[in-house]
């Protein structure tokens, strides 16, 4: 998933980006860090508010089919090309299916989960009743994919609780070729299994952050070192009893497995389990490991066709360019692969505003500018498709229809669903409404809209929203942190469309003067970047329509803000400031 915290930068310094679909421990379920875990280092480093809990939903809001997995395997390839993608699966009945479909989607790697592995935060029921082992996992996916001649385009990896070489030799003659291990190398390190990773309690002061627990870690990654040697040699003797020079001759080789024959628990008796050492009839030329890349088609994005070439120089020494292109929808993730040579090149800083201008007329194909980092301003006259703005990690982004459409802008869709999702910072200005899912997970990104589908601001953490427009259902659901302002024309948003379980409401006009001169100010910035109507018109009767303007703030965002405003006024500034307003939260039982 694209998870909170997610940068350009972050992106172009790992050799491999993972998208997590489920968690093998607890298939289904989502993750939730307790406030009193959020300390200021962790807050900074996922871009939320210390002290505020992190919500991780089960389900991907802009993955709903393979079509959109692939969508994002290339979103992530476009944004580190020489990253491997790897997608998680979990070991269940029907895994070979979606496996192959995540093959289709172009994944480099497909990691298949095991039930027995995870942290000790995972729920017990999940830990007994779901999931599979990954021995039923890995030989169903491998199955599939010869079987469909996909097996050569992916590695196909496991974990789940592998503790021994014997281990990963079963999974690797069961069709595996690479191993994770989590839970035996954290015994090495001291791990004590107390299953009290969510309680911020670990005695011996791993899956901890109090710095008193934390000085109680004996461990060193010499154990670890030392163990995963045992593990390879392990390994090496196996593969020598069983003649195999290397692991891509024993990938799959179930022939060399056998069922133990004297099953004497009577709970065993009578099952049959030949059909995960079958091994698929297939043609002499169909790979049975990884043999090839898959192709990603990155050759053929306007980027490397002409967008990295005419700001190369840019990058390089910093001299504003701007770019000039007409775009078609087929132009998928325009910008990223540039963004990303900016980062890798300009660090997480990146550039001065505006210093490489896209002007781009047309349709816009999916993830506009995803992950682009500050320096980027996109302009597009005309629409844009999902996931615009996808992970912004600092560019601008302005959408506005041409000039010379006849349709009202506030009324008209002019940007598709899941925009600005997971992005961190940044600005964005749409002259028009916005699909579904606009925000969501946004921790960072300053956007102004004129009109959003369902589910706006879902678990939300930071920055500001502001809709000149209608919005649809459930605004605001698991909304942590940020805020958002509302035009409340009609008068039925609290009654009609607002989560209300996370958040409060104000009138802006009972806000300071600050706050009320900061949404003229945004209002003032849209209609400057993209002339829109809608805007000027607010501003021009802004007397008469101030009133109509709602403030959105969750309550334990309002929480942690007063407690840091205490602090500034004690004189702390900064990280101490930070630090004593988090205290305080945790010592009120928060």
């Amino acid at each position: 998933m694209v998870d909170l915290g997610v940068t350009s930068y972050y992106l172009v310094n790992s050799d491999e980006i993972q998208i997590k679909i489920v968690q093998g421990a607890k298939p289904g379920e989502g993750g939730e860090l307790p406030g009193h875990k959020v300390l200021p280092p962790i807050a900074k480093t996922r871009g939320t508010t210390p002290g505020v809990g992190l919500i991780s939903p089960p389900p991907h809001h802009d993955i709903y089919s393979i079509e959109d997995l692939a969508e994002l395997i290339h979103d992530l390839k476009n944004s580190n090309v020489h990253a491997r993608v790897n997608v998680k699966l979990v070991s269940e009945v029907g895994v070979g299916t979606v496996a192959a479909g995540v093959a289709k989607a172009k994944a480099d790697v497909i990691l298949v989960s095991g039930y027995d592995g995870g942290t000790g935060a995972s729920p017990r029921s999940s830990i007994q009743h779901a999931g599979a082992p990954w021995e039923l996992g890995v030989a169903e996916t491998n199955q599939t994919l010869l079987l469909n001649d996909l097996r050569s385009r992916v590695v196909l990896e496991t974990d789940g609780q592998l503790k021994t070489g014997r281990d990963v030799a079963i999974a690797c003659l069961l069709g595996a070729e690479e191993f994770g291990f989590a839970t035996a190398p954290l015994v090495t390190l001291g791990c004590l299994m107390m299953r009290v990773c969510h309680k911020n309690t670990c005695p011996v002061g791993i899956a901890t952050q109090d710095p008193r627990l934390r000085e109680k870690f004996a461990g060193g990654a010499d154990a670890v070192i030392n163990f995963m040697n045992f593990i390879a040699e392990e390994m090496r003797e196996t593969m020598a009893k069983l003649g195999f020079r290397s692991i891509n001759e024993m990938v799959g080789r179930v022939d060399k497995l056998e069922l133990r024959n004297a099953v004497d628990h009577w709970k065993a008796k009578g099952l049959d389990y030949s059909k995960i050492l079958y091994r698929p009839n297939v043609a002499p030329e169909v790979g049975t490991f990884c043999q090839m890349k898959q192709d990603h088609l990155i050759d053929r994005s306007l980027d490397m066709r002409t967008i990295l070439k005419a700001s190369q120089s840019t990058i390089e020494g910093g001299q504003p360019v701007t770019i000039d292109l007409p775009v078609v929808n087929t132009d998928r993730v325009v910008g990223t692969i540039t963004g990303a040579e900016l980062s890798r090149i300009n660090g997480p800083d990146g550039l001065p505003d505006d210093s490489i201008r896209v002007n781009l007329v047309g349709s816009a194909g999916q993830s506009l500018g995803a992950f682009c980092p500050k320096g980027m301003t996109f302009t597009v006259e005309g629409d844009t498709n999902d996931y615009c703005g996808k992970g912004l990690s600092g560019a601008k982004i302005i959408v506005r229809p041409p000039k010379d459409s006849a349709f009202v802008a506030h009324e008209n869709i002019i940007t598709g669903n899941v925009c600005f999702y997971g992005a961190t910072a940044g600005e964005a200005f749409i002259a028009g409404v916005a699909g579904e899912r606009f925000c969501v997970r946004n921790s960072g990104v300053s956007a102004v809209v004129e009109g959003v589908g369902d589910h706006a601001c879902e678990y939300m953490t930071g920055g500001s929203m502001l809709c000149l427009g209608k919005t649809g259902r459930n605004f605001g659901a698991g909304m942590s942190g940020g805020v958002a302002y509302i035009f409340d024309e009609d008068g039925d948003f609290v009654s009609k469309r607002l989560n209300r379980e996370m958040v409060k409401v104000y009138p802006l006009v009972e806000c300071d003067d600050d706050e009320i001169l900061t949404v003229k100010n945004l209002i003032s910035d849209h209609v400057k970047h993209t002339q829109s109507a809608r805007g000027q018109d607010l501003l021009e009767n802004w007397d008469s329509f101030s009133s109509k303007f709602l403030k959105i703030l969750p309550e334990d965002y309002e929480r942690v803000l007063l407690a840091l405003k205490k602090a500034e006024e004690r004189g702390l500034e900064g990280d101490d400031a930070v630090q004593a307003a988090f205290e305080e939260n945790v010592a009120a039982g928060h």
